[in-house]
């Protein structure tokens, strides 16, 4: 929409312009020129946010990738499961009120062909003494991110490249993943809270499962230990849900920003309703939503969470543990958020 100005404004610019001579004149011009795309500005930012875009970003070796992001409509939802419901667990509840501010949410898991990216553009020579929260000192001081260490064996793990998710990576790789991002398209990715990922995988639905209370439907929309082969599958191969995100229920599970606590429900429900819930201030582990290629019909569950333990960790044979990986664990990935600045 373009911004007009009326007849008579535009004539007492032309006379005071006319009057402090040429030089003003430029000025007033460029004056005019800046306001006229402020307003525009102003205009853009009050009106409807787009409902979908696509990002691209251009690897190391010129290469083109591209995602999907969604916006995801602002609203209130009750977090968490019914004590009655099948297969819930303790940490599922109880349930309570959540209000979220809208935002964008990847229509995909991360895949491995940008994560690669990602690795060939900021891995380090040999593996690094830095504790995790040095290292996040380190990028906030910096223009250039410090990335990950080497990767030990094929960072695949026999699972498949290209569009399939990435696996493996730490929740703190997770993050710096999303700052290298921020950093290559001048916008702020991040991982989604908790209650965004469950508002999100939802998609307005109260039960079980976003299409209903039964399992049935399941085939048609996850990949999961019924119809996986015993291994992850393609981004975006099933339907969406019904705000057209893919895999939510399944194919890996995925990191969220949040800390786990069993308690952290129960301090969320107090406050009734909850705003904008980050999850606990503090803590050692992060909490993964959704199941994954090798999970049961309960574990795909809206509600259904994990959260890291110390197993994921055996089979690495850095001393201390990797900051950066979990051999192995080829069912855990990631998707990206993106907050959305308030409407003027």
């Amino acid at each position: 929409m373009r911004c007009r100005r009326s007849s008579k404004s535009r004539n007492r610019i032309k006379m005071l312009c006319w009057e402090m001579g040429r030089v003003m004149k430029l000025n007033c011009i460029l004056v005019i020129s800046v306001g006229v795309l402020f307003s525009a500005a102003l205009a853009a930012s009050g009106g409807k946010r787009e409902k979908k875009y696509t990002e691209t970003v251009i690897s190391k070796g010129g290469e083109k990738l591209s995602f999907e992001m969604v916006l995801i409509p602002g609203g209130k939802f009750l977090k968490g499961s019914p004590k009655a419901e099948q297969g819930r667990k303790d940490n599922e509840g109880p349930q309570h009120e959540v209000r979220l501010q809208p935002f964008y949410l990847c229509t995909t898991e991360t895949t491995y062909e940008l994560f690669i990216a990602y690795y060939e553009e900021t891995v380090q020579e040999q593996r690094d003494d830095l504790t995790v929260e040095e290292l996040d000192k380190s990028n906030e001081d910096l223009d250039a991110i410090t990335g990950p260490t080497p990767i030990y064996g094929d960072p695949t793990m026999g699972m498949g490249g290209g569009t399939h998710p990435a696996i493996g990576a730490t929740w703190h790789n997770a993050m710096t993943f999303c700052r290298w991002l921020s950093m290559k398209t001048g916008k702020k990715y991040r991982l989604p809270t908790e209650a965004e990922w469950e508002y999100a995988a939802r998609a307005g639905a109260k039960a079980a499962y976003f299409f209903g209370e039964s399992p049935d439907k399941l085939k048609e929309y996850a990949w999961f230990e019924a119809n996986s082969d015993q291994m992850t599958q393609e981004v975006a191969r099933k339907k969406p849900n019904p705000w057209g995100l893919y895999d939510m229920l399944g194919n890996v599970r995925e990191w969220v920003y949040d800390f786990y606590s069993p308690t952290a429900y129960a301090e969320d429900a107090k406050r009734n309703p909850s705003v904008n819930p980050m999850g606990p201030r503090g803590g050692k582990v992060h909490v993964a939503r959704g199941g994954d290629w090798d999970s049961l019909d309960e574990d795909l569950r809206c509600a259904a969470k994990t959260f890291e333990e110390d197993w994921w960790r055996f089979q690495d044979p850095q001393i201390p543990k990797s900051k950066w990986w979990l051999p192995q664990m080829d069912f855990i990935g990631f998707r990206i958020a993106m907050s959305v600045e308030p409407s003027r």
